[in-house]
């Protein structure tokens, strides 16, 4: 039903202000959006709030610049930006409680099966017990996937066409990164024996 209603009107522009508050007023707006939205906003997206070829990036940038004061942060993570608590302040949040159901709980095993996934993706459960040399239980696919952090990728071109594993949006978001291309560089892992090649 709140699809049916007209989209209220946005003076993007601002025409009535002078350049310095009609800049503070776009900040403004972005920091709203952020704060409002519980998962990363694109540049497109908080492009609709501010004025005609004005540079999301900066407004950002500007942003960043007056919270850095403050116990939370703008992050880029997943091709948006989004708010964050920083890391100095997590102690203070486990020891309020309340955070239990947002922490992921993973064994050391879990975070370098998901690392795989990240690294190799698409991969199927073989292309897994190939990397660790045994079966990767549903179980533990199953886990991640109710974690958000993995999903269902396209089925392998393989006899049986197995289904594969990706990482999601949430990867992104749990771990702080960007895009994939923010991941270690599997090469020197390798080098340095912390990661092999299946």
């Amino acid at each position: 039903m709140a699809k049916d209603r007209p989209e209220p009107e946005l003076d993007r522009e601002l025409p009535g202000l002078p350049p310095d508050l009609r800049w503070r007023e776009w900040m403004r707006r972005i920091e709203a959006v952020l704060f409002a939205s519980a998962a990363p906003v694109p540049r497109a997206d908080l492009a609709r709030v501010v004025g005609q070829g004005v540079s999301v990036d900066l407004l950002v940038e500007d942003l960043a610049a007056d919270l850095e004061a403050r116990a939370f942060e703008i992050a880029r993570v997943a091709g948006g930006w989004m708010f964050r608590t920083r890391p100095a302040y997590a102690p203070a949040i486990r020891a309020a409680g309340n955070v239990s159901d947002q922490q992921q709980d993973l064994s050391e095993f879990d975070t370098a099966v998901l690392a795989a996934i990240a690294w190799y993706q698409p991969i199927t459960r073989d292309g897994l017990k190939d990397i660790f040399g045994k079966e990767i239980s549903r179980d533990l696919i199953g886990r991640l996937h109710a974690c958000g952090l993995i999903g269902t990728g396209p089925r392998s071109p393989r006899r049986g066409a197995p289904y594969t594993f990706v990482t999601t949006e949430q990867f992104l978001v749990a771990f702080g990164l960007e895009s994939l291309r923010d991941l270690p560089d599997l090469e020197q892992l390798e080098d340095a024996g912390l990661a092999v090649r299946p």
